[in-house]
């Protein structure tokens, strides 16, 4: 066996008590040779706040958790230290999602298990550099990328995981190295704001953190738009539009179209709660689009939280409604946890399951949970792998083709931005004002994101003239190798 990662359905952080605490539970040693017994107490560590016994929270920090992610070591035993740092950072009422923890499990199981192959203790830091724990890490990363074993940003995340863990051992004051673990240094990043000024930050960084040159194909067909996205041609969206007609899924279907009409995140599109969409309209407006916030405070869940607005098509939002308020969607609501209520999620399973955990959700404690992992789209990719692709690949013969759900948002954005591009050349906007609309629309932070999918198009653009000069070159060579002959 090796050091890997669990998650734990429910953990409940406890301190010792007596037998007269009313919250006491008695924990039994067998075999035990103690004077009590072995016998001893427990309760939730909940301690009172502003007089009153807090129901899940020790000084603003929580104590009761589901899914938390456990490092084991080789022989099964946790890793005491790395799982302290795991809990200690769960408990900041500034905290993450769970699964940005479980994240950072994988990669302290990782580190351990490099440590026991290679047999080098974690703690000791010799005064040769070379030889402290964390130089050895990054060149066994820096190894595994060159021999593409892993890819490079995943192995600059588990060298920044393990800085970090090292880290709080040190402000913790649980371990002082006899030398240091690395050598800091800060460093400018520039990068624009969102109106496309020129800024630079200053970061702090170190010589054992791996460094990812970004490697941009000039002409390859990826945006990066938080992750490498690849936009689908108009054909390829009519290709997915019949498989997904074909396949007749209602659900699915619908989740696909709010990507290709919003290009919202596949997080908020499955947060998206039956009261959402069930508001009436006002028929007195003249708007082709019903703006919905999305973002902290509205329950609708989006990357890093961030407030922003979707602007839904009017016909498509009545569908949506149309949906929500059919026996299908009400079927489902009634086996679900919660009930047929407005709060329910609006796409759910056909056994009534979310296809997407909410943070809301997923910050309520259940002592009774037996999940084993979150619901983070996989029943969605499920779909797609299974159902979708196949019937594009074997109707259209194209064996190679794939896509992936976050393609539907650089779709979206392509489409909107050709959309747009038509208005300047008839001279109706100018192109920066394309620019920031679409920016808008895609709620990119930056315009220099925006930028991208007009670079994506003119590159795509010069890549097919050149294409089309060279075949016509190739063609008319060889009619003259005919004639020679």
């Amino acid at each position: 066996m090796e050091s890997r990662k669990i998650l734990l359905p429910s953990i409940v952080v406890t301190e010792v008590t007596d037998s007269s605490d009313p919250n006491a539970l008695a924990v039994s040693i067998p075999d035990s040779h103690l004077t009590n017994g072995g016998q001893y107490y427990i309760r939730p560590k909940l301690p009172k706040t502003n007089g009153h016994q807090s129901s899940g929270w020790l000084g603003g920090a929580r104590c009761r958790f589901n899914l938390f992610p456990m490092i084991l070591d080789k022989d099964g035993i946790p890793w005491a230290e790395a799982n302290m740092w795991i809990l200690d950072s769960l408990g900041s009422p500034s905290a993450l999602a769970m699964r940005t923890y479980e994240s950072r499990a994988e990669d302290l199981a990782a580190y351990k298990r490099f440590l026991d192959e290679t047999q080098i203790d974690w703690l000791t830091f010799p005064a040769h550099k070379y030889l402290r724990p964390t130089y050895r890490f990054h060149g066994y990363l820096k190894n595994l990328i060159a021999n593409a074993e892993v890819a490079p940003e995943t192995a600059k995340r588990r060298m920044a995981t393990v800085i970090n863990f090292y880290r709080w051992l040190q402000e913790s004051e649980v371990f002082a190295p006899s030398h240091s673990p690395w050598k800091e240094a800060d460093r400018h990043v520039g990068f624009k704001d969102r109106h496309g000024a020129p800024l630079t930050k200053t970061v702090r960084t170190t010589d054992v953190s791996i460094k990812v040159a970004k490697q941009d194909n000039p002409y390859g067909d990826m945006i990066d738009d938080g992750g490498k996205l690849r936009p689908l041609p108009q054909v390829e969206q009519e290709w997915l539009i019949d498989a997904l007609l074909t396949a007749g899924n209602t659900e699915i279907t619908l989740i696909h179209l709010f990507g290709l009409l919003t290009g919202a995140r596949l997080q908020t599109i499955l947060t998206f709660q039956v009261k959402h969409v069930t508001q009436r309209l006002d028929t007195k407006t003249s708007s082709s689009e019903v703006r919905i916030p999305v973002g902290l405070g509205t329950g609708i869940d989006t990357k890093r939280s961030k407030q922003m607005v979707l602007h839904v098509p009017v016909w498509f939002y009545r569908m949506l409604r149309t949906y929500a308020t059919s026996q299908r969607a009400v079927r489902r609501r009634q086996k679900a946890t919660g009930g047929n209520t407005d709060n329910q999620y609006l796409f759910l399973t056909s056994h009534g399951a979310p296809f997407y955990t909410s943070q809301h959700d997923a910050s309520v404690f259940d002592a009774n949970s037996k999940l084993h992992h979150g619901k983070v789209g996989q029943a969605l990719r499920q779909y797609i792998k299974e159902k979708i692709i196949p019937h594009i690949r074997e109707k259209y013969q194209v064996p190679n083709f794939h896509y992936r759900f976050h393609d539907t948002r650089a779709t979206f954005g392509m489409n909107l931005l050709d959309e747009k591009l038509k208005l300047v050349a008839s001279g109706e906007e100018t192109l920066t004002q394309v620019l920031n609309y679409v920016r808008v629309r895609m709620c990119h932070e930056s315009l220099e994101v925006t930028e991208r999918y007009l670079s994506y198009r003119s590159r795509l653009s010069l890549v097919h003239a050149a294409q089309d000069s060279w075949e016509a070159w190739l063609e008319r060579s060889t009619h003259q190798l005919a004639n020679i002959a």
